[in-house]
């Protein structure tokens, strides 16, 4: 029996989006970013004391972007899971971008809009929303020669970028000057499955 341990206010949300993309039956174990965490029982499932983790039938994962990979290797089909190596490859390369050239600055932004006044820096959220020009023509960019990431298909490429996205709309973060990148990342977020996601607690 699989068990996903996490809020859906935190990376969780990607996990538990990629386990409704694939039906496989699962648990959802709520998470709260409290001293839950830090208890013994948690901490031998995870412990760097983070939300994500999964128990698969006693094989323990975290990291969100290794559970995502997982889940989609282990339980899901292709398109989602493409069927060649190359294709794992750009799987591999697109989800390692989100993290590295997007998350980290769109977590700068989205702190600095929810601390409390005396403690946000608007100038580090404007330098993060010039930061993000970039990587997001990159993103445009490529988009502009297929409907997904892949090809014509959704794949966990997609689902991994569009939940690291998926911050965007929060801190209202101007996309109109990457329109095909907006109308990608609405058209991933409108999965039935991610709507269900993000409905959990």
């Amino acid at each position: 029996m699989i068990k996903l341990y996490g809020t859906s206010m935190s990376r969780a949300a990607r996990s538990l989006w990629a386990l409704e993309e694939v039906g496989v039956k699962y648990e959802h174990v709520p998470v709260g970013f409290t001293g839950e965490l830090r208890k013994p029982e948690y901490l031998r499932i995870n412990p760097n004391g983070h939300m994500p983790a999964l128990d698969d039938s006693g094989t323990f994962l975290w990291e969100s972007m290794a559970i995502n990979l997982y889940i989609a290797e282990k339980y899901g089909k292709a398109p989602l899971w493409p069927s060649t190596v190359e294709a794992h490859g750009a799987c591999y390369q697109w989800s390692f971008w989100g993290m590295t050239e997007v998350e980290s600055t769109l977590l700068e932004i989205f702190l600095n809009q929810m601390q409390p006044a005396e403690q946000r820096d608007a100038k580090v959220a404007q330098a993060g929303v010039e930061k993000l020009k970039t990587p997001l023509k990159v993103l445009d960019d490529h988009l502009q020669k297929s409907d997904y990431l892949l090809g014509k298909e959704f794949t966990i490429a997609d689902l991994n970028v569009a939940s690291v996205m998926s911050l965007a709309p929060l801190i209202q973060l101007d996309l109109s000057t990457t329109p095909t990148a907006q109308q990608w990342l609405q058209k991933c977020l409108a999965r039935p499955a991610n709507q269900r996601a993000v409905a959990m607690k």
